[in-house]
């Protein structure tokens, strides 16, 4: 039984494991022209990112775990698209959610790096310098986003229906 049965909105053969020399019709094609990368969706996405970057802080500090954004940022940046009286923010919610979400990751690793290196006692043989350690997660973010771009395509196109999500 096909899973596009299941999800109601989604097209014919959105799950499904595509046969040679057919392609599938995405929700927004590559010709249709929607604004994606605005200032709208990076200062949202920047704003979902320090909230949820601190809320994952604490808790991974206070706990000793984190929690995935991804999905609260979607919910979210598809709830605020109203109070901006747009329509087709769909690619602006993506990008939204994608600055948002990669926040946790990064979060996740140095809250529980940081910890260890207080409790090594490096923090004293090699100084304790915020903006290093600011850098060091800054760039690592950065590269970890570099190297999934040419995942991409692979991943979304030709992949499509291997995986089940």
């Amino acid at each position: 039984m096909s899973h596009s049965s299941e999800v109601k909105g989604m097209p014919e053969g959105a799950f499904d494991v595509l046969p040679a020399g057919k392609e599938y019709a995405p929700y927004v094609s590559a010709d249709t022209v929607l604004p994606e990368v605005t200032f709208r969706s990076v200062v949202l996405g920047l704003i979902m990112a320090v909230v949820f970057s601190a809320a994952a802080a604490f808790l991974g500090l206070k706990i000793g775990q984190v929690f995935e954004a991804a999905i609260p940022i979607a919910i979210i940046a598809v709830g605020v698209s109203p109070l901006f009286k747009r329509k087709n923010t769909i690619l602006e919610n993506v990008i939204i959610q994608s600055i948002g979400a990669a926040s946790g990751v990064i979060v996740a690793g140095a809250s529980f790096t940081l910890p260890a290196v207080f409790s090594l006692g490096l923090d004293k043989t090699t100084g304790f310098d915020l903006l290093k350690i600011f850098m060091v997660s800054f760039l690592g973010g950065t590269l970890g986003v570099l190297f999934l771009i040419p995942f991409r395509k692979y991943f979304v196109k030709e992949m499509h229906g291997e995986f089940t999500f």
